[in-house]
């Protein structure tokens, strides 16, 4: 899509759970024909920000559909919780507030799509399951099922808290991201990471997001995993799982085992893509989102 012609964002704040004051982009859709087009939530994982979501935004946009990416509690320009809970349960009242106030910010009454990466795509099952009925029509997993591989995700921790003290410049923001994600094409620019970074008065560039989120939530356990499970398998709405193949998140096993927990699921691979699928072959990413929204 030319740049010229790619819809941008307005940026809207939205009421989160316990007064919490969200940011989010909201594309308006590009009209090219009667379709009505869908509303699409989404929401990124832990550690990123609403701007991940920023080329499929415009695509979704582009062909008619109405995007709201959020910033989760305590990330980018949302507010940070004074009791640092981050727990699923805190992101999942943010979620099915965020709903009510959709038709509010749309003027649209339909039903909504989910799209949750990693994190968000596990608060996507609980807000899905929590929902008025009618209210989210699909749902789609990028890279995550409850029973995810516990290494690939030290891993990310491991790399967030190596990080915590910052950076001295973008450059070298740019090479410890290159290091974590090999596999992920280089862009040549390190601009774009001012969108996932903040300067501060020393000097030094830092992730935006709130540090006490690497605070081990109280319900990491067999418990949240059981209740992942249990609320996947209540939904009845259509369910598309996109995995990176080269993800250390997501095994094979794990996508064989919650296809036979939920058998209608719908599964996706992506080639040259890892945990972070959006990010890593977007092209792909946003063409299996809109064959599923489409249909």
């Amino acid at each position: 899509m030319d740049s010229a012609e790619a819809p941008q964002p307005t940026e809207v704040r939205l009421r989160g759970s316990g007064g919490l004051s969200l940011a989010a982009d909201h594309w308006k859709p590009v009209r090219g024909d009667d379709s009505p087009g869908s509303t699409i939530l989404l929401l990124h994982g832990g550690g990123q920000t609403r701007h991940s979501w920023k080329n499929t935004g415009q695509v979704l946009a582009q062909r008619g559909s109405d995007v709201i990416a959020l910033d989760s509690r305590g990330h980018g320009d949302s507010d940070w919780d004074a009791d640092a809970d981050y727990s699923l349960q805190a992101q999942n009242r943010d979620g099915l507030g965020v709903l009510e106030q959709i038709p509010e910010l749309t003027g649209r009454h339909d039903p909504v799509t989910i799209v949750g990466a990693s994190m968000g795509g596990m608060a996507g099952i609980g807000i899905s399951a929590l929902a008025p009925t009618g209210s989210v029509d699909k749902l789609v997993l990028v890279d995550v099922v409850p029973r995810f591989e516990k290494s690939g995700s030290q891993r990310i921790r491991d790399f967030m808290a190596g990080n915590v003290d910052g950076f001295d410049d973008l450059d070298q923001a740019a090479a410890a991201i290159a290091e974590y994600l090999p596999h992920r094409r280089a862009t040549g620019s390190s601009e774009g990471l001012k969108r996932n970074l903040r300067r501060r008065d020393d000097g030094r560039w830092y992730w935006h997001w709130d540090p006490a989120f690497l605070t081990p939530p109280i319900d990491e356990s067999t418990i949240r995993t059981d209740l992942l499970e249990r609320q996947a398998q209540s939904l009845t709405i259509p369910i598309q799982l996109i995995r990176g193949r080269l993800s250390d998140v997501v095994s094979e096993q794990a996508v064989r085992d919650f296809v036979e927990l939920v058998p209608t699921v719908e599964v996706v691979e992506l080639a040259g893509a890892g945990h972070t699928a959006a990010g890593d072959d977007n092209d792909a990413f946003t063409t299996a989102v809109l064959d599923f929204v489409d249909r």
